[in-house]
């Protein structure tokens, strides 16, 4: 296919044995069809605490996240900085990240690749 478009909501969320309560894993990139990058979106509900700790050390994946909705604080060994709509964040592979949703919880759209590798989908 040329052309894919499809909305947020019309691709399921992750419902496997993985799945954390108050977060939806919805995997866009797949859907869509795209070979080149990994793209998620990751929606987070307000007071949920559960976006888990973690690095791309092993993978060397580097990840971009773009706030589509709400607000969050990423938080690194650098200190946290709040991201609101239209903000963009890039986070090298071995910084240690998480991210916090606001008070009215937080979409994320999430991009990742390993520089100089072609992409393989872990899904």
């Amino acid at each position: 296919m040329d052309t894919v478009v499809k909305s947020i909501e019309s691709v399921d969320p992750y419902a496997g044995p993985h799945a954390i309560a108050g977060i939806r894993f919805r995997a866009v990139g797949k859907a869509l069809g795209v070979e080149a990058w990994g793209m998620n979106v990751l929606e987070v509900d307000a007071g949920c605490d559960l976006y888990p700790e973690h690095d791309h050390v092993k993978d060397g994946q580097q990840e971009v996240y773009v706030v589509l909705r709400g607000s969050a604080t990423l938080r690194t060994p650098n200190g946290e900085q709040r991201l609101s709509v239209g903000d963009m964040a890039l986070v090298a592979p071995a910084v240690t990240r998480k991210l916090v949703p606001g008070a009215d919880g937080v979409t994320l759209l999430a991009i990742g690749a390993t520089p100089g590798q072609p992409y393989a989908s872990n899904l």
